[in-house]
């Protein structure tokens, strides 16, 4: 072992430069088939004959892997076999294994490109699952029964009413539909006249009207959260439907003006914003103005009638406005897991059922972890600091019994957030995606690694941030300056989070708003000199800001 271990400091020029494993003494075998014993080799009865014959051995001799390359073969398959019997020849000579060093990078560092965390995930829900198995041997040893869900009847509460109440809500919407075929044809009614305005007042008042149902109804908080966030996902269906369709009956006008040239409109043809597509990307034909010294130009006219044709077609070419006024395409539309109406959107080939099944189960199963969670971990403290609080004396006592119970409730509120994300855009967006085959199903991004807030608004809830974009962000765009739609876009989303809020606790504080629209500041400071290209730190701020806020609003909702 000694001497076919021993280390030969040799280049291939002869130098002592690169340490290299000698070549192995010929085993019984090879002298076997050469006719000798190993005797005779070691008795030194070898000539310059043998010496030839052992080096055509080394290099002849077939392993029994590969077929030996006839003499007559073509010199690429000669250079082939050659290669390989080069590997194969190296590979021999490394008698201990080795180990295989490359510039790379581990999985976790900010340059790596891996980004399958599937254990990770995995070790989540076993994660879940200890806790819950941890709580029934708990609530066993205490009260004799695995779980006390003191929440069960709160589900439970006139839930017919709920689900009767929900169905009028969204059939109401349908109002748009024989409002637009009136807006498309009447002159008087059209849609840039009194069309709009008709359409806007209903909007107001059916969000009016829908919002304080639930409080005159004396609804329980979980329907109540439930028919509010239902209630603003289909007002923000109905509006972008309405809108867009207005824009297509405009369009639709133009169009058929042009059949009489000398009267129409010759202005570029705007494009519509699509949910994906930035303002500045928006393309527009060019604008032809028919003057006295430049008369009218057909190449003009045939050119902006094609961009006027073409905005009146779906992005897949299939179908074109307005043959999709039929109550089929909005009930489609309804029941598609988006807030931005297209005329047509991509489909899978079919409906896979038992994903469909799974993602179904899914929702039950985050719905019921959500409920444990907070039966053992958020109500508990909760009940604890109002008895608490109620026999502060002082500002200062009041102080940290609120401090303590939001620092009991961070890990609880965490999980909560997470379950939330996974049940609404993983499992329900993704189930109703299968019911429709609706098949662009990316409704979230890498949202865990946001460096501030804007980029989380942007990464974690892809629906709304589309429609916020195509519908408020870019319409104020074009009569305000960027930052002032941004605010606009801010000021908004933070009523509808007031809204949830007050739904959830019947209290109407402003904590959520105020919330909200600090989120502006520190993006700003975030994204100055300060902040700009420190990652990590601004990720760290913001998963604390992000744990810290929910577990304050809880407590100030719920306790002040």
């Amino acid at each position: 072992m000694a001497e076919s271990t021993a280390i030969e400091a040799r280049d291939s020029n002869g130098h002592t430069e690169y340490l290299q494993p000698r070549a192995r003494k010929p085993g019984p075998m090879q002298f076997a088939k050469l006719g000798l014993n190993s005797d005779d080799v070691q008795a030194g009865k070898t000539n310059g004959a043998l010496r030839e014959a052992l080096k055509e051995t080394a290099s002849d001799i077939s392993s029994g892997r590969t077929t030996p390359i006839p003499a007559d073969a073509p010199p690429s398959v000669q250079a082939s076999s050659s290669a390989r019997r080069q590997i194969r020849a190296e590979q021999r000579q490394r008698i201990f294994p080795t180990v295989e060093y490359v510039d790379r990078v581990s999985h976790f560092d900010p340059t790596s490109d891996y980004h399958d965390f599937k254990g990770f995930f995995v070790l989540f829900w076993i994660g879940l699952a200890v806790m819950v198995l941890t709580s029934m041997l708990r609530n066993m040893k205490e009260t004799g029964y695995p779980l006390i869900i003191r929440q069960w009847g709160l589900f439970t509460e006139r839930v017919w009413e709920l689900g009767l109440s929900d169905g009028a809500m969204v059939f109401s919407t349908a109002v748009s539909l024989p409002l637009h075929r009136l807006f498309m044809s009447s002159r008087v009614f059209r849609w840039h006249g009194l069309g709009m305005a008709i359409q806007s007042l209903y909007q107001t008042g059916w969000l009016a009207f829908w919002t304080t149902w639930p409080f005159i109804r004396n609804w329980s908080w979980t329907a109540q959260v439930f028919f509010t966030l239902h209630l603003l996902a289909i007002g923000m269906k109905m509006h972008s439907y309405a809108f867009y369709l207005g824009h297509l009956s405009e369009t639709r006008r133009r169009l058929n003006d042009l059949d009489t040239p000398d009267t129409a409109s010759k202005s570029a043809a705007y494009r519509y914003p699509r949910p994906r597509s930035h303002l500045h990307e928006i393309p527009q034909s060019p604008t032809y103005e028919r003057t006295e010294k430049d008369k009218f130009n057909d190449a003009a006219l045939k050119q902006l009638r094609e961009d006027l044709a073409l905005e009146l077609a779906s992005p897949l070419g299939n179908v074109s406005y307005p043959e999709n006024l039929t109550l089929a395409n909005y009930a489609d539309f309804i029941l598609c897991p988006t807030l931005c109406y297209e005329i047509e959107y991509p489909r899978t080939p079919k409906i896979r059922w038992m994903e469909l099944f799974y993602k179904t189960l899914a929702v039950a199963g985050c719905i019921f972890l959500m409920t444990v969670t907070a039966e053992e971990f958020v109500l508990p403290v909760l009940d604890e600091a109002s008895v608490q609080l109620q026999d502060a004396n002082s500002a200062s006592e009041f102080l940290l019994i609120l401090g303590e119970t939001i620092g009991r409730m961070l890990f609880p509120f965490m999980v909560i957030f997470l379950l939330v994300f996974l049940s609404i855009f993983e499992y329900t967006l993704g189930a109703f995606a299968e019911i429709t085959r609706f098949a662009d199903r990316q409704f979230y991004a890498d949202w865990w690694n946001s460096s501030d807030w804007l980029e989380f608004s942007r990464e974690w809830n892809k629906p709304v941030h589309h429609f916020f974009r195509r519908h408020v962000y870019s319409a104020s765009k074009t009569h305000v300056s960027r930052p002032v739609a941004t605010v606009i876009t801010f000021f908004i989303s933070a009523l509808a989070h007031e809204l949830v809020l007050g739904c959830i606790t019947r209290k109407f504080r402003g904590y959520g708003f105020f919330a909200m629209m600090l989120q502006m500041p520190f993006v700003m400071i975030q994204r100055s000199r300060l902040g700009r290209g420190k990652d990590l730190l601004n990720n760290v701020l913001f998963w604390c800001s992000m744990i810290l806020g929910l577990s304050m609003m809880c407590a100030l909702y719920v306790l002040v």
